[in-house]
């Protein structure tokens, strides 16, 4: 059964805390807490797994009322944006691949400088990504050009990144703004406070992120990073391949479950208010 946004708005004053400003007219009544998915590609290569309609729909069934979109190649992300949905706010980020092997060369590829210009005149785009970069890869002249456009023009990146890739796009402008594409997946929590301390312009994204729980529950470390820092993490889905659409409703259902256990401000910083600071 659906119910509308307003229906959870008792319960957001009862918290003390206003009501969302975006997001879908609908939610279900499983899912009152909304969620922005901070990692969401919808890939039209080789083929899109789902028609936008039904991207759409899966969106309103789940209660996620807004995307961070990406696509390979960015047809997708503008179908997304350009179809102007009343239950859905999309922020478009620019993907620096037509294909899938421009992943292993985007970064030494001259034509990706053009695709990201090109793109970028549009007028819409919000950030640069999800891109991928392992260790001194993130050296390339390519790279350092791309850090340096989204630092002019006040772009996210949205970089799938190792810790030492991640290190590399702080040195080429501290000024960057960067969401961590998994957070390291498997980084040491100390490790990833330490990069929260040092880089004011970093915010974690969570799809895939390893040791978060232990049979359902949050492991104490991460209990720790969610309650001292609520405003730096995001969720995301990262539907890459069409498995990760089947089971979107799974993955939104195992963020709910987590985010419950913790104080309901940082729960709803992490599930959407965070977003809706930095894209707003």
């Amino acid at each position: 059964m659906r119910i509308r946004c307003l229906c959870f708005l008792p319960f957001c004053l009862a918290l003390g805390i206003a009501a969302p400003t975006y997001g879908a007219d609908l939610v279900t009544a499983e899912t009152t807490l909304p969620v922005f998915d901070a990692h969401l590609h919808y890939n039209w290569e080789p083929a899109p797994h789902l028609p936008l309609e039904g991207v759409l729909a899966l969106f309103r069934e789940n209660g996620v009322t807004g995307i961070l979109a990406t696509s390979r190649p960015n047809d997708g992300t503008r179908a997304l944006y350009e179809a102007q949905s009343k239950d859905l706010w999309v922020v478009p980020f620019i993907r620096p691949y037509r294909v899938r092997p421009d992943i292993q060369t985007w970064m030494s590829d001259p034509q990706t400088e053009e695709l990201i210009a090109t793109e970028f005149k549009r007028g819409y785009y919000r950030g640069i990504g999800e891109f991928h970069l392992t260790g001194p890869a993130a050296k390339a002249p390519q790279v350092k050009k791309t850090v340096a456009f989204a630092v002019e023009h006040k772009l996210y990146l949205h970089a799938h990144a190792d810790d030492e890739a991640l290190e590399i796009l702080y040195r080429h402008s501290p000024e960057a703004q960067i969401i961590w594409a998994h957070t390291g997946f498997s980084t040491d929590p100390a490790k990833v406070e330490a990069y929260l301390q040092r880089y004011p312009g970093l915010w974690c994204e969570l799809s895939y992120r390893y040791g978060i729980t232990e049979g359902g529950q949050l492991t104490p470390e991460w209990r720790r990073l969610f309650e001292k820092y609520p405003d730096r993490f995001l969720i995301g889905s990262d539907t890459w391949v069409k498995e990760r659409w089947d089971n979107y409703a799974s993955i939104m259902a195992a963020y709910r479950g987590w985010l419950k256990q913790l104080p309901a401000e940082a729960a709803e910083k992490i599930a959407y208010r965070n977003a809706e600071r930095l894209f707003r």
